[in-house]
């Protein structure tokens, strides 16, 4: 039986506003969403919601456990519902596009460090990159347009080429 957003913030301690349920049920309804989206969701779902209490919610629900906070290299920072399960990403080099992967290698949550060098370790975040396969067919797609647009054309016959001398 799946928990009530209002019961999960009840849960942790956190009182649940409106802007706060807005919030977790757009990450909920989008997995690696922006804090844009987020926004852009929550507001078509209650109205009004300025960006600085869609980032104070996010903040308060990543504090508290309830979101995932993703910061691919080079992207915006993403949230995410699924947490305490230490799972990794796939992310797309051309569109952007995040995709969740079960831990690839170990126990779960693949937590044994080659050497942990003394540390603690609480977390593993592993990102894969590459393309998605749509991004693949795309590149597929313009590399054929391409390589037929660099062929020679075949010549066509100048104007006077074309006409046959005239005997006389």
């Amino acid at each position: 039986m799946s928990v009530s957003p209002i019961d999960q913030l009840r849960e942790n301690g956190i009182q649940a506003t409106a802007q706060r349920l807005a919030v977790l049920r757009a990450v909920s309804s989008q997995p690696h969403v922006t804090a844009d989206e987020v926004a852009e969701i929550a507001q078509s779902d209650i109205g009004a919601i300025s960006r600085q209490a869609v980032y104070d919610a996010l903040a308060v629900l990543v504090a508290n456990g309830l979101l995932r906070r993703i910061q691919p290299e080079g992207s915006a920072a993403r949230y995410e519902d699924r947490v305490n399960d230490n799972h990794h990403h796939l992310i797309c080099r051309d569109c952007a596009r995040v995709v969740d992967v079960d831990c690839a290698v170990g126990s779960a949550p693949c937590l044994e460090a080659s050497d942990d060098q003394g540390y603690e370790i609480e977390e593993a975040e592993v990102a894969y990159w590459g393309r998605c396969p749509e991004c693949q067919t795309k590149l597929l797609t313009s590399s054929i347009d391409s390589s037929t647009l660099n062929q020679p054309r075949p010549r066509k016959p100048r104007q006077e080429e074309s006409i046959p001398p005239i005997k006389t």
